[in-house]
């Protein structure tokens, strides 16, 4: 869009937030003020912020309570998407934050959306768990969906076939390098396509390594394979993969994963790894504690990718969070 029509377009926005207010809630509008805000739309007094999310509202939490934070102790926040998530992550703060579910021109205080319940791969999936640990890869579950690993890097899934309903192994990165590799390698023999790729990804997964794709994807999940390695590098007797809130849609994007970490005290610790300054990781990781009920929440990430905002989160949450780095 041009300066224009952004510009056009916040103010329609700033109008439906200001209508919304006033004839839903009773709120006297002339008290807030107008602010450009990245999410949608804002309208801020010195005792309330209220912001209205325009379009994909799973990742705003983080972003709105940044924001919100410079203006006013309370945050409402206003979305037509993902609300139930959002009241559940909003939950685990200390502060005061609202989630308002937008129906068509109505507004509904959203109710925390409960956690999935955990999947299991079906029986013919799980066959596939030694063909993947013989061929030198790590066998992974996550949200019942049985993958190899090399390093934190997908390398293979195990899927069903779209015609025959036949569970099969698949090897390569993403559903378009696993299609693209089936038609160039279509007469190899699956186990020794897998050992193929995990001697090539393997040799790039390494601390130190050059520049190269299969050491650039997924760097936050190579942090965590470094984690279980040795778990007494963050203070833990032991530490376990575990599902993530909400399941990874696409294998190329850097997203957080987790693991839940036992100290020798038996206390549990849910474990976020990062990379990249990723202003929603604070909320995703109280909804991993919520999850995996744990109260305490450790954030892994390089030490450049904390900023003050993950800081003045982290003191609002209501399972004590804190941040560390593997050297």
């Amino acid at each position: 869009m041009s300066d224009n029509e952004v510009e056009r377009r916040s103010r329609l926005l700033s109008a439906k937030l200001a209508a919304l207010m006033s004839q839903q809630m009773g709120i006297d509008v002339s008290t807030y003020t107008a602010e450009p805000c990245g999410l949608g739309t804002a309208l801020v007094s010195d005792e309330a912020v209220w912001i209205l999310v325009d379009g994909d509202a799973s990742r705003s939490l983080g972003p709105a309570i940044a924001w919100a934070t410079k203006f006013a102790p309370s945050l409402h926040l206003v979305v037509d998407n993902h609300s139930g998530v959002l009241a559940r992550r909003a939950s685990g703060f200390a502060t005061s934050i609202s989630v308002w579910h937008l129906e068509d021109t109505r507004l509904l205080a959203a109710i925390a959306e409960p956690h999935r319940d955990a999947v299991t791969p079906s029986a013919a999936h799980a066959t596939f768990i030694s063909d993947i640990a013989s061929a030198g890869a790590e066998p992974l579950v996550e949200w019942g969906v049985v993958v190899g690993e090399v390093r934190g890097l997908e390398i293979c899934r195990v899927v069903d076939d779209e015609h025959t309903g036949e569970a099969r192994i698949e090897v390569g990165i993403g559903a378009h390098d696993r299609e693209t590799f089936a038609l160039v390698h279509q007469e190899r023999p699956i186990d020794e396509s897998m050992r193929s790729v995990v001697d090539t990804v393997g040799a790039h997964r390494v601390k130190g390594a050059p520049f190269h794709p299969y050491n650039h994807l997924a760097p936050e999940r190579f942090t965590r394979w470094s984690a279980l390695q040795t778990p007494s590098a963050l203070g833990f007797v032991s530490l376990t993969q575990v599902d993530p809130p909400e399941m990874r849609t696409n294998v190329k994007d850097s997203v957080p994963c987790v693991a839940v970490g036992v100290d020798d005290s038996g206390n549990t610790t849910a474990v976020v790894f990062v990379h990249g300054i990723d202003l929603d990781v604070v909320p995703f990781a109280v909804d991993a504690a919520l999850q995996h009920s744990c109260a305490q929440v450790m954030i892994v990430s390089r030490p450049q990718d904390v900023v003050a905002s993950h800081r003045v989160m982290a003191g609002a949450t209501l399972a004590a969070t804190t941040f560390s780095s593997l050297s």
